[in-house]
């Protein structure tokens, strides 16, 4: 079954920069610490990454999949879903970027699901540990300019 989760956090930049950090997947692996290899397949009529391949380190082994982006709100928002993974049935999420308090809310909702079985608690700390690592990360890029 999937489970979903959402976490938010505060960025000291414009909505603007921190949408142009979090759609730079290419630069994934510079900063973003499970990452380890992104491979842009298609992009859509802008130049954006339309569908794009990652290489993960998760749970103690390596994950390949394959995530079709949505920019239909976008700078706002942006969303994605999963076209294929090794060990993965679902990974949905979407990024908010919305002003606040002189900077920028961003809000990170995912929807995951595994390919085995897996104990319901141990799957939404997995997945509580990837938005809070990921909100992290980008946080810190961003503000680093």
């Amino acid at each position: 079954m999937a489970e979903q989760t959402t976490e938010r956090t505060h960025v000291a930049a414009p909505p603007q920069r921190c949408f142009e950090v979090a759609t730079d997947f290419e630069r994934y692996p510079e900063w973003a610490g499970d990452i380890k290899q992104v491979e842009v397949l298609d992009r859509d009529a802008e130049g954006r990454a339309k569908q794009v391949r990652y290489r993960a380190a998760a749970m103690g082994r390596s994950v390949t999949y394959t995530l079709d982006y949505d920019y239909s709100q976008a700078p706002g928002a942006f969303s994605w879903t999963l076209v294929e993974g090794d060990l993965l049935k679902r990974l949905d999420g979407t990024y908010r970027f919305e002003e606040a308090d002189g900077g920028t809310r961003v809000t990170y909702d995912l929807t995951a699901d595994l390919a085995f079985p897996l104990p319901g608690l141990v799957k939404r700390r997995a997945q509580g540990r990837i938005v809070s690592t990921a909100l992290r990360d980008l946080k810190r890029v961003v503000e680093a300019g």
